[in-house]
C-alpha cells in the first residue's frame, strides 16, 4: 500500500506541540556559553559613518567587543553585495548595519547597542519612492530566475487599436513584507584545529548549502570547513531563501572572539535588510472582439530595486501564459533607488503581476456584459500562448467548472451593488492562479539497517512546510517500506547536496533524489536480501533533470470569494473563500490543504491590509513593526476552504506532483478586490482595499 496520499500528521508534530522543538534562538551549541550580539542600524538614508564612541561602549559591564567598518575583518567578494557588512563607511540606506555590539547578556548588548554615539556624514536629498513614471527607469538585462525582461508576439499597438472593446488601466501593490513567525537568527561557533578554522552555523535559513556556499567565499574557507544547521525554521516565505546580513554578522563576531555568538534580529529589522516584495506598478491593456475573444494582452510593470544589489520581480511573466490572443507585450522596468534590496516573498512576480491581469479580465467581463468565468473559459488557450508548445497538463477550466459548482456561482446577480443584506453589501470575485511548476537537481542517500530501518539524508530545509513527512513518505513509497520504518535527516549542509526551500520546488526537487536514492538501495536490497551492515547508495538527478523533455510545467487554480461592504463605514469582510486547484498527484492531503489555506491568507492580507509606508522624511518604512504593519490574523480568516481536482501528469518527477507552497497566494487578492467591486461598485486598482477608499465613493443612496 502506497505511503503516497496518505494524509500522515507531521512528523515534529508532538514536539513542536510541547515546545521541546529547537528553534536557531534556542541552540545552545554543547552545553557552552553563548555571547550576544547585537547590530546597529544606520539612523541616516545615505551619506557615511564619520566616527564611533567604540571606548564609551566597551567601558560598559559585560561589553566584550564593538565591531565596525574600521575593525571587522574583510570579507570575500559575493555576487549579494548587502552581505559585505561594515567593509567601508558608505551607507545606502536607514537601517544598513553600521556597527556591533558583543556582550555577556542580550540585554547588555541591545542596550550598548542603543546607546552607541555614531557620528554619520549624511546627505538631507534621498529617492525612496518608486513612481510609475520615474525618470530613471531603465530596462535591466532580464528579471528574476532569468526569465527575459521582454516579450512580444504580433502587432499589439494596431491590435489595441482595432479592438471592439478595450481596458487599459493602472494596478499597483505597496512594499509588503515577509514576517515570518520566527525572527531571523544565527548562532556561529569558530574553532581551530589541526586543520585550521572551522566553522559550525546554526542558521534560520530555507537554504543550508546555499549559505554554506556564501560562508565558504566570504570569510576564506573551504567549504568542507562549515557545517550549516537548520533543524527547525518557523516560516520564511522567501526571505530566509538566502544568507542574510544577520548570519555574515554572527560568523564575523565568533571569528573576532573566537567563540559562540548568537545573533537575533529584532523585528524591526525584518523590514530592513532581509528582503521584503518591491512595490509594483502594472499597466494592463486587453483588447476583445464583440463575444470577448482577447485578441491583445499587453502587461507593462515597473518597480524598485536598491543601488547596491539589482532584483527585479518577473511580474509580468505570469501573464505570459494564461490566456490565448494573437499579439501580446510585456515589460519590466526598474529604477535603483535609496532603498535596502527586496527580494523573494511568496510567488515573486506572479502574485503582483497576476493579481494585475485578473483585476483587468474581470473589468473586461463588465465592459463585455460577460459572466466573468465564460470570460475566462472563453479564452482559454490550447497550448502555452507563449510558446505555442502544449502544457504538461493544464486543467483550468475544470478548477472553474467544479469551483462555480462548489461556491454556488449559480446564485450570483451578476449586478453590482444589488445585494444589500442589513447594512451590508454582498459580493463576489473570481480569479485565475498560476505557478510554474519547477525541478532543480538534487542529492540524496539512503540507507537500509540491519533492524529492517531505514535512514534518507538530504540538506533539505523544513520551513514549516511538512518536508521532513512527505519526504519520509516518498522514501517508504519508493522503498516499498512501512512509513514507520523510514527516518528522514535534513537541515544540515553536512548531508547530500539540495536546492533552497524556494520557487515551490523543495517536494518536487528533493523528492525526486529520495525517490532515485531508494530505488536504487531497493534494488540492491533485492540482490542481497537483508544487509548484515548498514548498506547505502547516493543518488544525484542533475542528469535526469536535464534530460527532460522542454515543455511548459504549471500548476492551476481557481480563486474564490465571498464578500460584506459596511455601507456605512467601507469596512471589508472576506465571508467565504474557496480555491479549486490542480496541482498534479496530492502527497498528503492534510499538509497540501494548510499549505493551499495558508496562501490563500497570505492573498487575504495583500488585498486588504499589507502595506509598506515608505517614510519620507528618515528613509526605509515608517511603519516597521506588527502594530502597525497589518497582517491577517483569525478574526479576518472566517470561512476558508482548499480543494484540488484529480491531475495525472507524468512528465514532472517520479512522483507526479507540483509544488503547492505559492500557488495559494496567487489570484486569491484578485478575487477578493473583484469580489469588493460587484459588493458596492467601487473598483480598486491600488491595494491594499482600505475603509477609507470605499466609503467615500460608494452610492450613498445605498446608506438611506
Amino acid at each position: 500500500m502506497s505511503a503516497l496520499g496518505v494524509p500522515h500528521r507531521r512528523v515534529e508534530s508532538d514536539e513542536k506541540v510541547r515546545g521541546t522543538a529547537r528553534y536557531t534562538a534556542d541552540q545552545r551549541p554543547d552545553g557552552e556559553g553563548v555571547v550576544h550580539c547585537r547590530h546597529v542600524g544606520s539612523q541616516v538614508n545615505r551619506g557615511r559613518v564619520v566616527a564611533i564612541d567604540v571606548e564609551s561602549a566597551l567601558s560598559q559591564p559585560g561589553v566584550l567587543a564593538v565591531l565596525w567598518h574600521q575593525n571587522a575583518p574583510a570579507l570575500g567578494e559575493v555576487d549579494d553585495a548587502e552581505l559585505l557588512i561594515m567593509q567601508s563607511d558608505e551607507v545606502s540606506y536607514r537601517g544598513q548595519i553600521v556597527a556591533a555590539v558583543i556582550a555577556t547578556s542580550a540585554e547588555t548588548a541591545q542596550a550598548a547597542a542603543d546607546s552607541l554615539d555614531i557620528t554619520y556624514e549624511s546627505s538631507s536629498e534621498f529617492d525612496n519612492v518608486l513612481l510609475r513614471d520615474h525618470p530613471d527607469l531603465y530596462a535591466p538585462k532580464e528579471v528574476n530566475a532569468g526569465f527575459p525582461t521582454d516579450a512580444r508576439r504580433g502587432d499589439p499597438e494596431q491590435a489595441l487599436s482595432d479592438a471592439a472593446h478595450i481596458v487599459d488601466q493602472w494596478y499597483s501593490t505597496p512594499a509588503m513584507h515577509n514576517n515570518p513567525m520566527e525572527p531571523h537568527a544565527s548562532v556561529a561557533r569558530w574553532r581551530h584545529d589541526d586543520g585550521g578554522a572551522e566553522l559550525t552555523v546554526w542558521d534560520s535559513t530555507q537554504a543550508p548549502s546555499g549559505v554554506q556556499e556564501d560562508l565558504a567565499t566570504l570569510f576564506g574557507l573551504e567549504p568542507e570547513r562549515i557545517r550549516v544547521i537548520a533543524e527547525h525554521v518557523g516560516g520564511g516565505f522567501g526571505s530566509k531563501g538566502s544568507t542574510r546580513p544577520n548570519t555574515v554578522l554572527a560568523v564575523m563576531a565568533a571569528r573576532h572572539l573566537k567563540s559562540t555568538v548568537r545573533v537575533v534580529l529584532p523585528r524591526s529589522a525584518t523590514f530592513t535588510f532581509v528582503g521584503y516584495r518591491t512595490p509594483t506598478y502594472s499597466r494592463l491593456a486587453l483588447g476583445a472582439d464583440p463575444q470577448g475573444r482577447l485578441s491583445v494582452v499587453c502587461h507593462g510593470t515597473v518597480q524598485q530595486t536598491s543601488k547596491i544589489v539589482e532584483f527585479v520581480e518577473q511580474t509580468a511573466e505570469g501573464t505570459r501564459h494564461i490566456y490565448r490572443s494573437d499579439h501580446s507585450k510585456t515589460t519590466h522596468r526598474v529604477a535603483a533607488l535609496d532603498v535596502s534590496t527586496p527580494r523573494w516573498m511568496r510567488a515573486p512576480g506572479e502574485a503582483p503581476g497576476i493579481h494585475a491581469l485578473e483585476c483587468a479580465i474581470d473589468e473586461l467581463s463588465y465592459e463585455l456584459g460577460m459572466d466573468p468565468i465564460e470570460l475566462r473559459i472563453l479564452n482559454e488557450p490550447d497550448a502555452d500562448p507563449a510558446t505555442g508548445t502544449p502544457f504538461s497538463s493544464r486543467n483550468v477550466v475544470r478548477a472553474l467548472r467544479v469551483g462555480a459548482d462548489k461556491f454556488g456561482w449559480e446564485q450570483r446577480n451578476p449586478e453590482p451593488a444589488a445585494t444589500l443584506v442589513g447594512r451590508k453589501l454582498w459580493g463576489t470575485g473570481v480569479a485565475l492562479a498560476s505557478y510554474p511548476a519547477l525541478t532543480s537537481p538534487s542529492t540524496a542517500r539512503a540507507r537500509a539497517n540491519s533492524d529492517g530501518t531505514f535512514d534518507v539524508f538530504v540538506a533539505a530545509s523544513d520551513i514549516g512546510t511538512g518536508a521532513r513527512t512527505v519526504l519520509a513518505q516518498i522514501a517508504a513509497d519508493a522503498l516499498d517500506a512501512p512509513y514507520s520504518a523510514v527516518r528522514l535527516h535534513l537541515g544540515d549542509s553536512s548531508l547530500p547536496k539540495a536546492p533552497g526551500a524556494g520557487g515551490s520546488a523543495g517536494t518536487s526537487s528533493w523528492g525526486f533524489a529520495v525517490d532515485k536514492a531508494c530505488r536504487d538501495l531497493r534494488y540492491q536490497l533485492r540482490q542481497v536480501g537483508v544487509p548484515s551492515t548498514a548498506l547505502e547508495v547516493t543518488a544525484d538527478t542533475a542528469d535526469d533533470v536535464a534530460a527532460r523533455a522542454e515543455m511548459p510545467r504549471e500548476a492551476f487554480g481557481a480563486q474564490f470569494a465571498q464578500v460584506s461592504v459596511d455601507v456605512d463605514t467601507g469596512e471589508v469582510a472576506v465571508e467565504r473563500m474557496l480555491g479549486v486547484f490542480a496541482v498534479g498527484r496530492v502527497l498528503n492531503p492534510r499538509l497540501a490543504r494548510s499549505q493551499l489555506i495558508g496562501g490563500m491568507t497570505f492573498g487575504l492580507g495583500m488585498a486588504l491590509l499589507e502595506e509598506g509606508i515608505p517614510d519620507h522624511d528618515y528613509g526605509g518604512f515608517a511603519n516597521e513593526n506588527m502594530a502597525d504593519y497589518h497582517v491577517p490574523v483569525h478574526a479576518d480568516v472566517r470561512n476558508i476552504d482548499a480543494i484540488w481536482i484529480d491531475e495525472e501528469d507524468n512528465d514532472l518527477n517520479p512522483m507526479g506532483s507540483k509544488g503547492i507552497g505559492e500557488i495559494g497566494n496567487v489570484g486569491s487578492s484578485a478575487a477578493i478586490v473583484n469580489a469588493v467591486h460587484h459588493a458596492c461598485g467601487v473598483r480598486v486598482r491600488d491595494l491594499p482595499v482600505r475603509p477609507d477608499k470605499l466609503q467615500s465613493l460608494i452610492d450613498p443612496a445605498l446608506r438611506e
